[in-house]
């Protein structure tokens, strides 16, 4: 456990705060932390970070609790597996999974804690990881999808000083960078996450000479308690006393032949507070995609759900926290014992999203999304120049993709979109000009949302056409089951990967795969999953159907899924009474596809790969 080194002595009085002054701390630390975002997209290189904002930042309290942040990480965690001083000046590097509690959840995510001082007290936290393009192992940008250790997803930082009073620990920097491909790009983030924290760290310390280190840390715990009690009030409201909720999803597969994985999540509430269970979900995989998820994670997923939704103006925080309990089964795919694989943890990040919408939206169906946010879509590209003025030079693509958002209660899935709201996809001029591919096309694919009042979100095809020889990587998922629609919705389409040859010929590639060769000619298509349609499709206005044929995002044959006869009003009403007297008359809450058993009986006739072999406990 770290020991924190303060100077100053005596504790720091609480002090009541002014609601105007609590209202200008609350401002400045969202400030801050979009300070922190901005500090480091102008100062990385890596297309990851500056360009798709694959990072996420944290201002903490003086215990760690995070008052503002994106994604969410555990500082106290990462506190309780960091086994030296720290005092002022130090910056804090980790990469290790297993060694900060899951802070982070795979080796590529350099991740940076700094204390914040004033006056020799400890006022606070500042903190970011950012995803590295590669950090070593046997592949580039480290994501082998055959890795059954996280020994083989490259170098894995131990908690470290990487400053020691503002003094930088150049030995250890160099050891480091010096097992990965590209030490320039990683050297540039990891300047760039340094200074981010730093930046707030200012910030804070601004803040505290403004309004006093009392009044500063005594609106702290007003902005956590005020999270704790509109969490109370709604917990009593939305969750019956006694009463479990339970909800499952899966992941497809593993990568190397497993699956799919249940992913089972309960909840009970007793009293004030709520239960959150992972029991009955599989156990770890054999391959890199298990998820290694904190507690303190998930308690944040599921306030997402919650206060966000309630009250959009609350600065989100971790103030709710002792108000949740979780229970992870150690051996599980939430919980894998070291030295299991993680690097293809994207799945479960994406997948964690569907499992809480599935579950907290049975307490009110008409505010239940579809399935939608199925996973995290990777592409990557490397290999030598092989002529020209920049020959035998090495480029590496990493690269984040999009599939369908789901339909929702107020209006239809956005259309190939990503799935984290800072996500933006990578230029395809930045692309065409900083690698050797073209962009053939970059569109939607029609009929892949799933069919309802609310359209699910198409999926997207994006050609890649390669111009120098190399190898590819693709992380996915959503080829074998499908993204559930909700309230008579249907599911959206699975998603699917092909290699178009110059001789004709096409070669159907798992979701999951690496160092796949490619040459000069070569097109991948990378199309992915569609979003799960929102309510009864017969209840769409066909004149919207229409225009959505039209624009190519439904097809002809696709309208008829809405019982719309394209410019035939008469023939359209006949097909939806048709429809209607041949369905149930009470719409499913979940349409979640064929039964598990149909789709694997089927799934080599229909997507063209084996069908995985059933993960057991070991």
């Amino acid at each position: 456990m770290a020991r924190i080194i303060e100077t100053a002595t005596g504790a720091v009085e609480k002090t009541d705060v002014d609601p105007v002054v609590l209202d200008l701390i609350e401002n400045g630390l969202r400030n801050a932390r979009y300070e922190m975002d901005e500090v480091l997209f102008r100062t990385a290189l890596s297309p990851g970070i500056r360009e798709q904002h694959d990072e996420f930042p944290l201002i903490g309290d003086p215990s760690g609790k995070m008052v503002v942040g994106q994604f969410g990480l555990s500082i106290p965690d990462f506190l309780d597996g960091f086994d030296d001083t720290v005092e002022e000046g130090d910056v804090l590097l980790t990469s290790d999974p297993y060694a900060c509690g899951a802070a982070i959840s795979h080796a590529n995510d350099w991740l940076i804690v700094v204390p914040i001082f004033r006056d020799g007290r400890v006022v606070g936290w500042a903190s970011m990881f950012g995803h590295m393009s590669d950090v070593g192992g046997k592949t580039p940008c480290s994501m082998p999808t055959d890795a059954r250790t996280i020994y083989e997803e490259g170098v894995v930082i131990p908690p470290f000083k990487l400053y020691s009073k503002g003094v930088l620990n150049e030995d250890a920097l160099r050891i480091i960078l010096n097992q990965v491909r590209m030490p320039d790009w990683n050297r540039a983030d990891l300047n760039g996450l340094v200074a981010a924290c730093r930046t707030a760290s200012r910030r804070v310390v601004e803040m505290c000479e403004r309004f006093g280190t009392a009044t500063y840390l005594s609106a702290l715990d007003a902005l956590l308690q005020r999270n704790y009690d509109a969490m109370k009030v709604l917990l009593g409201l939305v969750f019956e006393e006694g009463r479990t909720l339970s909800f499952t999803d899966w992941i497809c597969d593993d990568g190397v032949g497993n699956g799919p994985y249940e992913l089972k999540l309960s909840l009970t509430r007793t009293g004030e507070k709520v239960h959150l269970d992972f029991t009955g979900s599989s156990p770890q995989a054999a391959g890199p995609i298990n998820y290694y998820i904190n507690e303190n994670l998930t308690r944040m997923f599921f306030g997402i759900y919650m206060i966000t939704v309630a009250d959009p103006q609350i600065l989100w925080n971790d103030g709710f926290y002792p108000l949740v309990d979780v229970t992870i089964p150690d051996g599980s795919y939430w919980k894998p014992k070291h030295p299991a694989s993680l690097n293809g943890r994207n799945h479960g990040i994406g997948r964690v999203f569907d499992l809480f919408g599935g579950l907290l939206g049975q307490t009110n169906p008409a505010l239940l999304n579809a399935a939608g946010f199925s996973s995290s879509p990777h592409f990557m590209y490397s290999g030598n120049y092989s002529s020209g003025d920049r020959k035998g030079e090495w480029f590496q693509l990493y690269s984040i993709g999009f599939g369908g958002i789901p339909g929702r209660p107020l209006g239809d899935g956005p259309d190939g979109h990503s799935l984290w709201p800072s996500f933006v996809n990578i230029p395809c001029e930045y692309l065409e000009s900083y690698y050797p591919l073209r962009i053939e096309k970059w569109e939607t694919v029609s009929d892949t949302g799933g069919a309802g009042l609310h359209r699910g979100g198409n999926g997207v095809d994006v050609a890649y056409v390669f111009e120098e020889p190399g190898t590819i990587a693709i992380h996915d998922d959503r080829w074998l089951t499908y993204p559930w629609g909700v309230n008579g919705g249907a599911p959206g389409a699975r998603g699917t990967k092909w290699l178009e040859r110059p001789d004709g010929s096409r070669e159907v590639l798992p979701s999951k795969c690496h160092d796949v060769p490619v040459a000069p000619g070569d097109v991948l298509h990378f199309v992915t999953w569609g979003g799960g349609g929102w309510g009864d499709p017969l209840e769409r206005e066909p004149a919207l159907v229409e225009l959505e044929v039209r624009r190519g995002l439904v097809t002809v044959d696709g309208a008829r899924r809405y019982g719309v006869v394209i410019g035939d009003a008469a023939a359209t009403e006949r097909l939806r009474e048709e429809l209607r007297a041949a369905r149930p008359a009470e719409l499913p809450v979940f349409d979640m596809g064929p039964p598990m058993e149909e789709i694997l009986a089927n799934c080599e006739a229909e997507t063209g790969l084996p069908a995985p072999r059933r993960p057991v406990w070991n």
